[in-house]
């Protein structure tokens, strides 16, 4: 059964939604403060954390990234804010998706569906191929572990699925299109400027200097294509 972890001070949102998720047979864990939710996070691990930005002590900002030292777990953050630079702040310090007060159910559940379907996303690969080799990099497809130079690299769930999806494609343009519906899906209800956050974070774990990427090339205009610098292999 999936598990919904809320973090959020204000009892009058929570409360309802808490009742309404439990209705659909959803678990569901509150906190109604920053310091009891980052607790909660990481002892209960849930499947994904709604996470409100505006709350008193430890703010949204604080939890998630204290979360994401420790954890990958899906995270949407709440806000007020109807600005696109906090918005990519809760990207940078790891959120996977945002919503601007005020929301309905329907809208949360739609987003809350979306990222459970992301992290159980199918990109396609030959079911027959375990491993994937390109220049220093490996990924292996059952373990879902990503290595560099045989060392073990820590990547959220979309920062996976989007380094499988442009490594399954090595040489080829992915336009920006096709990386949505893959990773995101034609549901997405997010600023497009996510993949973009998502692209710079990768990049800072598989480049040696993500300013002169070698691997993850941007086509201006229409995507992203993978390269290998020292032609890579897909092995069994």
């Amino acid at each position: 059964m999936t598990h919904i972890l809320l973090i959020d001070d204000d009892v009058m949102l929570t409360g309802p939604l808490r009742a309404s998720f439990e209705r659909l047979n959803y678990t569901v864990s509150v906190a109604n403060d920053g310091h009891t939710g980052l607790s909660m996070a990481l002892v209960n691990k849930p499947d994904v954390i709604v996470l409100d930005v505006m709350m008193p002590g430890l703010t949204g900002w604080k939890v998630c990234e204290a979360i994401r030292e420790h954890s990958t777990v899906p995270i949407i953050m709440l806000t007020a804010l109807d600005d696109s630079v906090d918005r990519i702040r809760g990207l940078e310090l790891g959120a996977d998706d945002y919503l601007v007060k005020p929301f309905g159910f329907q809208e949360l559940l739609a987003h809350i569906k979306a990222m459970l379907r992301r992290v159980n996303l199918d990109t396609g690969v030959d079911p027959t191929k375990k491993v994937i080799r390109i220049g220093d990099l490996e990924v292996n497809l059952e373990a879902r572990t990503v290595s560099r130079q045989g060392v073990a690299l820590v990547l959220r769930q979309k920062e996976y699925d989007l380094l499988i999806l442009l490594m399954t494609n090595l040489g080829k343009v992915v336009t920006r299109g096709e990386i949505f519906d893959q990773i995101w899906g034609t549901d997405w209800l997010g600023d497009t400027r996510t993949l973009d956050v998502h692209i710079r974070w990768l990049r800072t774990k598989i480049e040696d200097d993500p300013g002169n990427p070698v691997y993850l090339q941007t086509i201006r205009g229409i995507g992203y294509r993978f390269d290998d610098p020292a032609k890579g292999s897909v092995g069994e």
